[in-house]
């Protein structure tokens, strides 16, 4: 995966009624090693990373780079929205895609955050880089992310098989399909 391109980084922070999708910062480290060390978050992405392993190896500003969002509720960090260009990937239909990936902290879960905060991204990116196609890849096992690439407007491209999992690839064209 690559950066953006030709986006100035980082942009202002981006609102909703009740999030702030902003650049990373030191106060998320602690945020950052609970959210990569969480079995429920990493169920479907190949496991959690040893809590003592992310505390020694996690830089003081983890996360900073472009296409990173921090998903700021209420001033915390619930989650992580990444946005970056696809240059390999297992799926020839992926390449030089944005990918859309998502990471939220358990407690986060089943208040609509991660669809408010993908929607939000996804404006941002048509604004600053119109006419992008994105790209989201998913195990077929995770039905809430499959819940989620819908409601974001992704079309199944394609399924595969990796990590011994089977794998699901949606494509979402800059302007989703209306409802």
């Amino acid at each position: 995966m690559d950066d953006l391109g030709p986006v100035a980084w980082p942009p202002a922070p981006i609102r909703t009624e009740r999030l702030v999708l902003r650049e990373p910062e030191a106060r998320d480290r602690a945020s950052f090693v609970e959210l990569h060390a969480s079995l429920e978050v990493h169920s479907y992405l190949g496991g959690p990373r040893p809590r003592d392993e992310l505390e020694r190896e996690m830089p003081e500003v983890p996360g900073r780079r472009p296409g990173s969002f921090v998903v700021d509720l209420d001033g915390s960090m619930i989650g992580q929205i990444l946005l970056r260009r696809a240059t390999e990937h297992r799926c020839p239909a992926a390449v030089v895609k944005v990918d859309l990936g998502y990471l939220f902290l358990p407690r986060a879960c089943g208040s609509n955050y991660a669809a408010e905060a993908c929607a939000v991204a996804l404006d941002w990116l048509e604004e600053v880089l119109p006419g992008e196609l994105v790209v989201l890849a998913t195990q077929t096992a995770n039905v809430r992310s499959m819940r989620l690439a819908a409601k974001l407007g992704v079309i199944e491209v394609e399924r595969f098989r990796a990590w011994d999992a089977d794998q699901w690839l949606g494509l979402r064209s800059a302007v989703p399909a209306s409802d």
